[in-house]
């Protein structure tokens, strides 16, 4: 799996996962990950547990992924992810996730590492290897998912729409 969708094992039920985007001198900070395809790119974030809020999981979840406990911002974008509906359909196709995006901004002096979650690591789901600045110019260039942020974030902010669709 690429890291498309979390909580594969779960069947039948919605997985709730909450991503920052974290924007600084005209870049995109995402997780760098690596697959049989080779490198692809990611949000930090993940799924929010039984009695969390959504910033105490984006807070939890980055300092997994990036070493840093953001400062979480307003909501951005909402996507669905149907694993049937999409290019990872044969390893995620009973995989449904909605994805909350929220501006978030890195505490001063404070600089993003790659994260070290024991129990992804041990459970085979970790297939990340750094974090990496994207610039927003460029983003065509890689493999980020989701893709339909090449699109929204290039839009004016007046103009953006909050929720994307089921889209990869």
């Amino acid at each position: 799996m690429t890291g498309q969708a979390e909580g594969a094992g779960r069947r039948n039920a919605v997985r709730v996962s909450a991503k920052a985007i974290i924007i600084q001198d005209n870049r995109l900070l995402t997780t760098r990950n690596v697959d049989r395809e080779g490198e692809f790119y990611l949000l930090p974030g993940g799924g929010q547990e039984p009695g969390e809020s959504l910033p105490a999981a984006l807070q939890r979840e980055c300092r997994e992924e990036i070493g840093v406990e953001v400062e979480v911002g307003e909501l951005l974008f909402v996507r669905d992810y149907i694993g049937r509906n999409h290019e990872f359909a044969a390893l995620d196709a009973d995989v449904h996730q909605v994805e909350l995006m929220f501006a978030c901004t890195l505490p001063a002096g404070q600089v993003p590492r790659p994260g070290t979650d024991p129990d992804a690591r041990q459970a085979g789901l970790w297939h990340q290897v750094g974090v990496e600045w994207l610039d927003l110019d460029r983003l065509e260039e890689y493999r980020l998912y989701p893709r339909a942020l090449l699109r929204a974030l290039r839009l004016p902010a007046h103009r953006r729409p909050i929720y994307l669709g089921d889209v990869s």
